[in-house]
């Protein structure tokens, strides 16, 4: 009998799962589509909670829900969040409208660090094919090495070239895979921000700036980032900015 109600239970449980499985799956899904409701409806504070809480605590999205969220907190003068999510948008999605839509909210709030370019946006489109290169890479290099290696085996002779030629293509390889980047960038998230010369509160001051201003990160020291401010290094508290999503990061999407 004992066997009998362990085999049930096993049963039960197995079934649970598996039909918990499929409720559990549209419940993101029930929610975007109450927001999006909300949304339609102009009641944008309310779908904006529902928004956020799918991104926080589910990790989920849509496309169209983040450029949603970005016009939710632009009509809030909220710039700081409305840029990060055109940007989480673009990193996943770039565009050139996108660009400019950034651009065009930084020239009008007097931001800087949103000013468009056809380099960021080939950058970005290189980025979105960066597994694909790099697999492409790997494979023409796992050739070569074959090929080499047949050479050695069957004793026939190796150019110097082929193997210079090859030690440039591994080393070109590795700098591909571990150090080729887009760069980390940052909106500050706060008011009256000061940005100093030195990452010391003592140092001298650079400048004091509002929410909104993107700005490129160049690295980082105990609670600083070194950053670049009008073409010149300057140091920034960490809890002072918020970090834009790289390209390369995943996102589970709905």
């Amino acid at each position: 009998m004992p066997n009998i109600f362990r085999k049930l239970s096993l049963l039960f449980c197995s079934l649970w799962l598996i039909c918990a499985q499929p409720i559990l799956a549209q419940a993101p899904n029930f929610s975007l589509a109450k927001a999006d409701s909300l949304f339609s409806q102009h009641k944008y504070t309310q779908a904006l909670q529902i928004y956020e809480q799918l991104l926080s605590q589910n990790r989920t999205y849509s496309p169209q829900m983040l450029l949603k969220m970005a016009y939710i907190h632009e009509g809030l003068h909220d710039y700081t969040q409305s840029m990060h999510y055109l940007q989480l948008y673009y990193s996943k999605h770039p565009s050139k409208s996108v660009l400019q839509k950034m651009e065009e909210v930084g020239l009008q709030q007097h931001l800087n660090g949103y000013e468009y370019t056809d380099w960021d946006f080939f950058k970005t489109q290189f980025y979105k094919y960066y597994s694909l290169l790099l697999e492409l890479l790997l494979i023409v290099a796992a050739v070569f090495m074959t090929l080499l290696l047949r050479n050695w085996v069957k004793k026939q002779p190796i150019s110097g070239e082929a193997k210079i030629g090859m030690l440039l293509y591994l080393g070109f390889v590795f700098y591909f895979a571990n150090f080729l980047t887009l760069g980390q960038q940052g909106i500050i998230r706060n008011g009256n921000v000061p940005i100093m010369a030195a990452p010391s509160a003592g140092a001298g001051l650079v400048a004091t700036v509002g929410t909104g201003h993107k700005v490129n990160i160049l690295g980082e020291q105990d609670i600083w980032y070194r950053i670049e401010w009008n073409d010149q290094t300057a140091y920034i508290r960490k809890n002072n900015l918020l970090l834009l999503p790289q390209p390369l990061a995943e996102k589970t999407q709905l």
